[in-house]
C-alpha cells in the first residue's frame, strides 16, 4: 500500500445536523438500546496487507492557451461499463497515521491543496495564515467533485477524454484557525479576515492534464475560475419570482447572491455540474425579537425559519453580519428590519435562496450559474441521475443530511431526448429538464416496499394544510420539509451522498448516522426504530463510558423503482451494508457480518464508477477514530433483495420485548468488500470522480488536523495533523499547517483502479 498521513466537529456539527423535524411522521416500531460498550463486546482487528506510504511530491505548471470558444464536439458514445471487473487488491490496514494509505500496487500524489493558486498572477501559497485573494486560489474543505473532459488543444469538451479535463469541486466549509496567522478574531469580525473567509467557501474549476505521464493543475488555463458566496447567479424553476425570494438584492426574486457550504454533486447527462448547498442556515443570523416583527409565532415565515434552523437570536456560524455595514456583511443578517410589506428593503427573504442544487456549467464561464428551485429546498448532498432512457423523464435522487430528514425523488416533465448529450446551450438545456418536474419524497414500509409521494399543491393533503398553509407550488419548493412533514414522509438517518449502479439502475443512500435514533425515545427530537432505521446501541470510544445510544455506525439504504422506471412511484428497498466495527454483536450491531478488513464507520460519499460499476463508500467518522482515521472501501454489490429478512430483538427498560424486523442484503465476502485508502489524522474523506478510461481516480481529503484551538495556533507540535506537508506537499515540511486536498490515483500497471 501507499500511504498519505478530524474532530467530528465540535459546534458546527453540532448545529449542522440538529433535528428540526418535529413532526410526528412514522417510526414502525420503539426498540431498547443495546447497552453494549464497544471495549466489552467488539473485538479490534486490523488487517496485514502491507502498505506504501506517498513520499514527497513535486508538481508543475501547464502550459497555457488562450481563452476557451467551447463548441458542440460529436455526442459521446456510453462508455461500456466493464461489470467482469472483480476486486484486485489487498485490503489496505485500518491506521491512525497521519499520511494517506493506498494498496500495494498504487501510487498516490496530491494535486491541488487549499490556497493553491488559479492563475499565473496569484502569488505561491505560504500557508501560514497571512495568504489572501482566495477569489483565486482554492478554497477550504475539498468536497465532492467531478471531471470533466477537454479536448487535446484545450478548447472545448471531450466527454472521452482521460488526458485533459476540468476538476470541478466543492469547498464545503473553513478550519478557520488556519486561514488567520494568529487564529480567528472573536465578534466583531475584523473585514480583513471575514474578506478571506467567505470567498473560501464556493466552488473550484481547474484545469488538470498530463505531464509526463502524471496529472498537474494548469495555472494558466483560461477555464480556471472561483465561484462563492458573492457571485451573481439566477434563480430559477417554479420559485423564480417568488414573493418569498424578493430582497433588497433581487427586487423581483429572480436574482442570487452565491451559493455555500456546498457538499456533494452530481453530472448532468448533458454535461454541467450540480453541487448541493448542504448546511447554508447556520450562516445567518436572527436578532431576538425577530419573530414578533415577523408577526408572531405563528406567523408563516417564523414557521419556515425555525423548521431550516434559524430561531431568533440563533448566532451565525463566523459572524460575517458584524464586519461592518456593506452589502455584502449585511446580508448574513436577516432580520426583519425594514418597513416594506414585501422585504425588498432588507434581507428578510435572504436565507430561502439558499439550499437549493445549483447547475455550472465548466466549460463556459459566460454561462448564467443557475439555483434549481423545483428540486426542493433542504440540505442538499449530491444530486444524481437514474440510467438516462431515450423516451423517458429523467430521475434525480437527492438525500437531506439532517437527523430525522427525508430521501427525495425530483422527476422531470420533458422526456429524455439522446441528442440532448452534447447540446449547443447546455444550461438552457437544464432549463428544459430541471426547471418543470414533479418532486416527491419517500415513505418506506416495515414490507420491504415504499412510496414516492407527490410534493405540490395538487397532493390534497398539501392543498389542505392548516398549520402551515402553502399558498402554490413556489411555497411548497421553498419550504419542502414542511411539505414533506405533512404527507407523513419516513424519517431518516441523516441521508447524505446518493449514487446509482450503472449496472442494475438501483440507488443507494448513505445514512451516516443518528445520535437521536432512540429506542425508547422522549422529547420532540428523538425518534423510534423502524425497518428502514432498525438499530440503536451504545458505543465507547478510546476505551471510555459508553456514550448515548443511536445508530453510531450509519447504514447504507438500497432502493429498486417498482417499474425500474424513473417515473415509478412504488419501490423496494432493503439495506446493502451496515456499518459496524467487525468484533460488534452480529445479532444487534454488525449486521452484515464485516470482517477486519471491511468493517467501517459513518458511511457518507457514496459514488458508482461508470466504468466498473465498482461502489465506493467514503467515510465522516466520530465513532471509530480511536482505531482508524477515516477511509474508503471498494464494493461489488449485488441487487436489492439478494439478503434475508431480519428481526432485531430488544428488551425495553420495563422489561417489555420488542422486535423490529428488517431486510438485511447478502453479507460481503473479501471478494465483494474490500478496504483501499485511509486517510490521514483528524480528516474526512469525500469526493471522488476518475477519468472516463477508469484508470484515474481523484479523491478529496477534507480537513485533516481540524481540531485547533486559537491559543495553539503558534504551535505546530500541538496541530493533530501536518498533512500534506509531511508528504513533501507545498510549504512547511512535517511542521505545516494542515490543508485540504485532493489527491490522483492511479494503478501501477496501468490497469482499472479497484482491479
Amino acid at each position: 500500500m501507499n500511504v498519505i498521513t478530524r474532530p467530528e466537529s465540535l459546534a458546527i456539527e453540532a448545529h449542522d445536523h440538529e433535528d428540526f423535524n418535529t413532526s410526528n411522521n412514522p417510526s414502525f416500531a420503539d426498540i431498547v438500546d443495546a447497552r453494549l460498550s464497544r471495549r466489552s463486546i467488539f473485538k479490534a482487528g486490523f488487517g496485514t496487507a502491507g502498505a506504501a506510504v506517498l513520499g514527497s511530491v513535486a508538481l508543475s505548471a501547464c502550459g497555457g492557451s488562450d481563452d476557451p470558444v467551447p463548441a458542440p464536439a460529436p455526442a459521446p458514445a456510453p462508455a461500456p461499463v466493464d461489470s467482469s471487473v472483480k476486486l484486485g487488491f489487498a485490503a489496505v490496514p485500518k491506521s491512525v497515521a497521519d499520511v494517506v494509505t493506498v494498496p500495494v500496487g498504487y501510487t498516490a500524489s496530491i494535486i491541488y491543496a487549499l490556497g493553491d493558486p488559479l492563475t499565473a498572477a496569484t502569488p505561491d501559497f505560504k500557508n501560514d495564515g497571512t495568504d489572501t485573494d482566495y477569489d483565486n486560489r482554492a478554497g477550504d474543505h475539498h468536497d465532492g467533485m467531478e471531471f470533466f473532459g477537454l479536448n487535446a488543444a484545450g478548447t472545448a469538451r471531450d466527454a472521452n477524454s482521460s488526458d485533459r479535463g476540468l476538476l470541478v469541486m466543492n469547498h464545503e466549509a473553513l478550519t478557520d484557525q488556519f486561514l488567520h496567522a494568529a487564529g480567528v478574531t472573536a465578534n466583531p469580525r475584523p473585514v480583513a479576515e471575514a474578506d478571506k473567509e467567505i470567498p473560501a467557501h464556493g466552488v473550484s474549476i481547474v484545469e488538470v492534464r498530463k505531464v509526463g505521464g502524471k496529472f498537474a493543475t494548469d495555472k494558466t488555463s483560461a477555464f480556471n475560475r472561483r465561484i462563492t458566496p458573492l457571485t451573481p447567479l439566477q434563480l430559477n424553476g417554479v420559485a423564480r419570482g417568488h414573493a418569498m425570494m424578493k430582497t433588497k438584492f433581487s427586487t423581483t426574486g429572480n436574482d442570487g447572491r452565491g451559493t455555500i457550504n456546498n457538499c456533494g454533486t452530481g453530472y448532468t447527462p448533458w454535461g454541467t455540474f450540480l453541487t448541493g448547498e448542504e448546511n447554508w442556515a447556520g450562516y445567518f443570523t436572527r436578532v431576538a425579537g425577530d419573530d414578533a416583527a415577523r408577526g408572531g409565532a405563528t406567523a408563516k415565515s417564523v414557521l419556515s425559519l425555525n423548521r431550516y434552523g434559524r430561531a431568533q437570536g440563533g448566532a451565525s456560524r463566523h459572524g460575517w453580519e458584524t464586519a461592518g455595514v456593506a452589502d455584502k456583511y449585511a446580508r448574513w443578517n436577516i432580520s426583519q428590519s425594514g418597513v416594506s410589506a414585501d422585504g425588498t428593503d432588507d434581507y428578510r427573504n435572504e436565507l430561502n435562496t439558499y439550499g437549493y442544487i445549483v447547475e455550472i456549467d465548466p466549460y463556459d464561464k459566460n454561462q448564467a450559474i443557475r439555483k434549481r428551485t423545483s428540486l426542493g429546498r433542504f440540505a442538499h448532498e449530491s444530486a444524481v441521475f437514474g440510467k438516462p432512457a431515450a423516451g423517458k423523464p429523467l430521475a434525480v435522487y437527492m438525500g437531506d443530511d439532517s437527523r430525522g430528514e427525508y430521501i427525495y425523488k425530483y422527476v422531470s416533465t420533458t422526456n429524455w431526448d439522446a441528442a440532448d448529450a452534447n447540446p449547443a446551450n447546455r444550461v438552457t438545456t437544464g432549463d428544459k429538464y430541471l426547471d418543470n418536474g414533479k418532486l416527491y419524497v419517500a415513505k418506506f414500509n416495515t414490507d420491504g416496499t415504499g412510496q414516492w409521494v407527490e410534493l405540490s399543491m395538487s397532493n390534497a393533503t398539501i392543498a389542505a394544510a392548516t398549520a402551515y398553509k402553502f399558498a402554490d407550488n413556489g411555497d411548497v419548493a421553498i419550504n419542502s420539509r414542511l411539505a414533506a412533514d405533512v404527507v407523513g414522509a419516513t424519517k431518516m438517518d441523516r441521508p447524505e451522498w446518493s449514487a446509482v449502479s450503472p449496472t442494475t439502475g438501483e440507488i443507494y443512500y448513505a445514512l451516516t448516522n443518528n445520535s437521536n435514533r432512540k429506542l425508547e425515545p422522549s422529547g420532540s427530537s428523538q425518534m423510534g426504530l423502524d425497518a428502514a432505521n432498525p438499530r440503536s446501541y451504545q458505543d465507547s470510544v478510546a476505551g471510555g463510558a459508553p456514550g448515548s445510544a443511536g445508530n453510531i455506525n450509519g447504514h447504507i439504504l438500497r432502493m429498486k423503482e417498482g417499474t425500474g422506471d424513473a417515473a415509478a412511484t412504488a419501490f423496494t428497498w432493503d439495506v446493502y451494508l451496515f456499518g459496524a466495527e467487525s468484533g460488534a454483536d452480529l445479532t444487534k450491531v454488525n449486521l452484515s457480518a464485516l470482517t477486519a478488513d471491511q468493517d467501517f464507520s459513518s458511511p457518507d460519499g457514496l459514488w458508482f464508477s461508470p466504468k466498473t460499476g465498482l461502489c465506493f463508500i467514503q467515510t465522516d467518522d466520530g465513532a471509530y477514530t480511536d482505531v482508524t482515521n477515516c477511509m474508503m472501501l471498494i464494493g461489488k454489490p449485488g441487487t436489492v433483495g439478494d439478503g434475508a429478512v431480519t428481526t432485531l430483538s430488544y428488551t425495553k427498560a420495563d422489561g417489555s420485548k420488542v422486535d423490529v424486523q428488517t431486510r438485511v442484503g447478502a453479507k460481503p465476502t473479501t471478494e465483494t468488500l474490500r478496504r483501499f485508502l485511509v486517510g490521514p489524522k483528524d480528516c474526512e474523506i469525500t469526493g471522488i470522480t476518475e477519468t472516463p478510461d477508469g484508470k484515474t481516480v481523484f479523491v478529496n481529503i477534507q480537513h485533516p488536523g481540524e481540531t485547533i484551538s486559537k491559543a495553539n495556533i503558534a504551535d505546530p507540535t500541538k496541530y493533530v495533523s501536518h498533512w500534506p506537508g509531511n508528504a513533501g506537499f507545498g510549504p512547511g515540511g512535517a511542521t505545516a499547517r494542515p490543508r485540504s486536498a485532493t489527491i490522483v490515483i492511479t494503478k501501477n500497471d496501468g490497469g482499472l483502479i479497484g482491479s
